[in-house]
């Protein structure tokens, strides 16, 4: 049995002509259709929805609690000093 770079040419025939590779076809590519604007704008969306890192129930529900907090302390605020604004005009105005 006789043996050239890894191929097996018991089954072959002797001869002295070198050992020749098949020339292979050039693969044909089937051209792909770019996807229309809802298709890839869906693709990507779904995509980077993929990559989110969504927060658990507990998290959520302490982020929510913090800007209730955060509402009502700003609401006091900003209504302290509209009132204060408004007492100001009317004081300047009233003279």
């Amino acid at each position: 049995m006789k043996k050239v770079e890894g191929f097996d040419l018991a089954d072959k025939k002797e001869t002295n002509a070198p050992l020749q590779k098949k020339e292979s076809k050039p693969v044909e590519k089937k051209e792909r259709k770019e996807p229309n604007f809802i298709q890839r704008y869906y693709r990507e969306t779904a995509g980077e929805l993929r990559k989110v890192n969504w927060p658990t129930r507990q998290e959520a529900t302490n982020m929510t609690i913090l800007v209730v907090i955060v509402l009502i302390i700003m609401t006091i605020f900003l209504g302290t000093v509209d009132g204060l604004a408004a007492m100001f005009v009317t004081w300047i105005i009233g003279l």
